[in-house]
């Protein structure tokens, strides 16, 4: 059994460091595997596979959130977000620099992508607080951190594929996520108030101005946010009252997101094509990725992969916290050289047996993922947000690893903090849905 193991992670890791993509370097490390160590007919069950996976309908959410993430994207959405924000946001200690976090926060509720949270939200943010007067550390550092929220909280795409492959509620997987993506947010808008008291220099002189405007004015600006609020209601609302399922909400996302742009003229022929493009090229990349995480899944089940590594970490009598420390320790390095997604669907069908076994619960440990995978996004060297930032201001990937650092031992504490108190994952799914 141990030959086998070792077969699989040379054979998929050796394929992924030769630019194989993740989808077919997972099918093809699985169909060999089973090929060489057992009688597995794998020529008829992977089109089984494939059909089963691509016929589950909690699937269909996923290509309609990515469709509304690029409507969303290439409308002038954020800086609505900006202008409606903004003036409530210079009343905290730090000032316009909560923009990021408070306007990451909001789009993620919306887009369900870390991806297009971040590259939104810093083309809006960055050049205005850049322009301003703001400290370049702390304005790279925590849009790097707050655009991880996009897959926090709901509805999120990487929730949906977890709740596909591990086969559980994506209701109950959004419901889950919603309290830890606030309390992350509020962590983060108070590092940054504590940095810039300590460091009152992060914030230039003439931002003292927004402390004097008019309530009026504060309460007026608020009317910008409505876009942001009708999508909002129309995706989680509807799910939350429990008028649609996240399929339907995604659609009905869809549809407002159509409407929105419409309304905003963000849309025409050329933009419309392109949203689509990117929305297909997207969708049939995630799609492939999934297949080859599902068949690697069952053949290793198949193998008896889970229960031989089930038995391994129990002999070495690990306690639940000290699993939970260990897979965090080997998430953070595979982050340094994976992409959150392929994490996922490359180690789910090892781990989630043995966390089930230690006693915690899938939707926690979905959650748990979520977060681990959102600090592969600002982990060099394949951090998405670092990337994107970096091609948003040109600053070196040296120093925006070292402005993103603080967020990222934040987010270490935290999800150390959720495994001491799961509650705070599994008390709303709960009351929402027992």
């Amino acid at each position: 059994m141990l030959a086998i193991s070792l077969s699989l992670v040379f054979l998929i890791f050796g394929l992924l460091a030769a630019g194989q993509w993740v989808g077919l370097a997972l099918i093809i490390a699985g169909s060999a595997t089973a090929t060489l160590f057992s009688s597995i007919p794998v020529d008829r069950l992977i089109p089984q596979y494939a059909y089963n996976i691509f016929t589950t309908s909690e699937l269909i959410a996923l290509p309609l959130y990515i469709l509304m993430g690029e409507i969303l994207f290439r409308t002038r959405l954020a800086e609505a977000l900006f202008s409606g924000l903004a003036p409530w946001a210079g009343l905290l200690p730090g000032r316009l620099l909560h923009m990021n976090v408070l306007a990451c926060s909001i789009f993620a509720a919306i887009s369900g992508s870390s991806a297009a949270t971040a590259q939104v939200v810093g083309k809006m943010s960055l050049s205005e607080l850049l322009r301003r007067g703001y400290s370049p550390a702390i304005a790279t550092g925590s849009l790097a951190g707050a655009g991880t929220l996009g897959f926090l909280i709901p509805p999120s795409t990487v929730m949906i594929i977890y709740g596909v492959l591990a086969n559980q509620s994506i209701l109950r997987l959004f419901a889950g996520g919603l309290i830890p993506g606030m309390l992350l947010a509020l962590i983060f808008m108070s590092w940054i108030m504590i940095h810039c008291t300590v460091r009152p220099e992060s914030v230039p002189e003439s931002e003292r101005a927004l402390d004097n405007l008019p309530l009026r004015e504060r309460i007026s600006a608020l009317s910008d946010l409505a876009p942001v609020v009708f999508l909002i209601l129309c995706v989680l609302g509807s799910m939350y009252a429990g008028l649609a399922t996240p399929s339907e909400a995604a659609a009905i996302g869809v549809v407002g997101a159509f409407l929105v742009a419409w309304r905003r003229k963000g849309l025409d022929r050329a933009a419309l094509y392109d949203i689509l493009m990117s929305a297909v090229q997207t969708s049939a990349m995630m799609g492939l990725i999934i297949m080859g995480a599902t068949i690697l899944g069952n053949i290793n089940s198949f193998l008896g992969v889970p229960t031989y590594l089930a038995q391994v970490v129990d002999t070495m009598e690990l306690t639940p916290f000290a699993l939970i420390l260990v897979l965090l320790v080997v998430y953070l390095i595979l982050g340094c050289f994976l992409e959150g997604f392929s994490i996922i669907v490359t180690t789910l069908p090892v781990v989630l047996p043995l966390v089930v076994a230690a006693g915690f619960d899938p939707v926690w440990f979905g959650i748990f993922l979520v977060i681990v995978v959102e600090m592969a996004q600002i982990t060099p060297p394949l951090g998405f947000n670092l990337f994107i930032i970096q091609s948003l201001t040109g600053t070196p990937l040296t120093q925006l690893t070292r402005n993103t650092m603080p967020y990222l031992i934040i987010m270490v504490g935290f999800v150390l903090i959720l495994a001491i108190f799961p509650n705070m994952v599994l008390w709303l799914p709960s009351v929402l849905y027992d």
